[in-house]
């Protein structure tokens, strides 16, 4: 008996084409409906999920034991792993978007010309968004809800890592879908055809309307680069804190664990540490000391290593380190003469997503949120902070990091487009 014929890059693009037109057929319903339908609707796939936990729990576990096999990095198993406990607060996310204002429909501006035309610039879905990313079956949920509230529908290629997940977690929504009188349309999964999904949402020019990357620096980078659909660029997470001279230490400890350590797979996790040199002496040997302990290796420049106490973990840093997203228990540590070595330090190896400055100066304060060039920017507050929901906008589709359209976490405007709404009577143009 002949073998069955591996399906290749052009049956890939047929067949992701064609869901592809049918999103866009079925977004159309949703892009009138209310807001009181899109909210029963976002409840309704909540309620699905939790009753769906066993199932869910069952394939994420074989997920995860894949990637031990494949010896999957331990930052990327915690993204990957799901819990009865986490899938509860996924399907809360959903009950939280359903509570937020629907963008759509909006007045950003207005105004009435002179000669008596009446204009509106009016929010309006952006039609067919797709998402890739890896290893973040919670994003597939994020992805669906923030999609349906804003009056879109979502094409998802989540990866290899988390494909049994992500079939029983995409398959539960479209069952709730359709169990809801809405079409199952609404929400699709490219992942049956793999890498060559990816490829053919990328080059589905006409049919889909944004793609936004989720994950590590090659899979954004690669998309960036290849895509020929509008593209949101959501950077990687090389996120700093700079300790100035004037900072409360104890303060700044605090938020030194915390955002280092309280969950080190994500994007807005620390990854670079500066001290400025009047307080390293009496801050580093403490907090490095208090990182040890908290499983943290410490990446540091000769200044740091000198104040380290027996017992830390520390190696000699590199150049690499300054550029590296670790997503793991590792810290790269550097002593800076002042906030302007800081700034140089940030501008020169941050990836433009969180950095973070503890003072009490207000001056040095506002010299570092002025000087940095990031889409967030904490003072005296948790680098982990840079979050949709914590940012009380729901969850999030990713945190953008590039300047056009959307910047920092993407929630339900950053979902839409407009439309200019012009109303006459009988103007013509001479």
């Amino acid at each position: 008996m002949d073998a069955t014929p591996t399906p290749g890059p052009s049956e890939a693009r047929l067949a992701v084409e064609d869901m592809a037109r049918r999103a866009k057929t079925a977004a159309r319903s949703l892009a009138t409906a209310t807001r009181a339908s899109k909210d029963a609707l976002l409840v309704a796939l909540a309620d699905a999920l939790v009753a769906a936990t066993a199932p869910i729990l069952a394939a994420n576990a074989q997920d995860l034991e894949r990637g031990r096999a494949e010896g999957m990095s331990a930052g990327l198993a915690d993204r990957l792993a799901l819990t009865e406990a986490r899938i509860g607060a996924i399907a809360d996310a959903l009950r939280e978007l359903a509570g937020l204002p629907d963008p759509v429909g909006e007045v950003v501006r207005g105004s009435t010309l002179p000669n008596g035309l009446r204009l509106r610039q009016v929010r309006v879905p952006m039609g067919v968004v797709a998402m890739i990313y890896e290893a973040r079956p919670n994003v597939t949920v994020d992805a669906a809800g923030l999609a349906l509230k804003s009056g879109n529908a979502v094409l998802l290629r989540g990866g290899s890592a988390a494909l049994s997940s992500n079939t029983v977690i995409v398959e539960t929504l479209r069952q709730a879908l359709t169990a809801q009188g809405w079409s199952p349309d609404l929400v699709q999964s490219v992942d049956a055809w793999g890498r060559d999904g990816g490829v053919a949402l990328m080059r589905a020019r006409g049919l889909v309307d944004v793609l936004v990357p989720r994950g590590g620096a090659s899979l954004i980078q690669t998309v960036v680069r290849e895509a020929v659909v509008p593209v949101v660029e959501t950077g990687v997470g090389n996120c700093h804190l700079y300790v100035d001279a004037s900072a409360d230490l104890a303060q700044a400890l605090a938020i030194l664990l915390n955002s280092k350590t309280q969950r080190v797979g994500v994007c807005n996790a620390l990854e670079t540490l500066l001290v400025h040199e009047g307080v390293a002496r009496d801050f580093l040997p403490g907090a490095v000391l208090a990182l040890a302990e908290a499983g943290v290796t410490v990446h540091g420049d000769p200044a740091t290593l000198a104040l380290a106490p027996p017992g830390a973990l520390t190696v000699a840093a590199t150049d690499e380190d300054w550029a590296t997203e670790y997503l793991s228990l590792d810290l790269a540590v550097r002593v800076v003469p002042d906030l302007d070595a800081a700034v140089e330090h940030i501008r020169t190896w941050s990836s433009g997503h969180t950095e973070a400055i503890c003072t009490t100066d207000l001056r040095a304060s506002e010299r570092f949120v002025a000087a940095v060039d990031s889409a967030a920017v904490m003072v005296n507050a948790s680098t982990r902070f840079t979050d949709g929901g914590q940012f009380g906008l729901g969850a999030e589709i990713g945190i953008s990091t590039q300047k056009l359209h959307a910047r920092g976490p993407m929630g339900l405007p950053e979902l839409t487009t407009t439309t200019w709404v012009v109303h006459g009577d009988g103007h013509v143009r001479t």
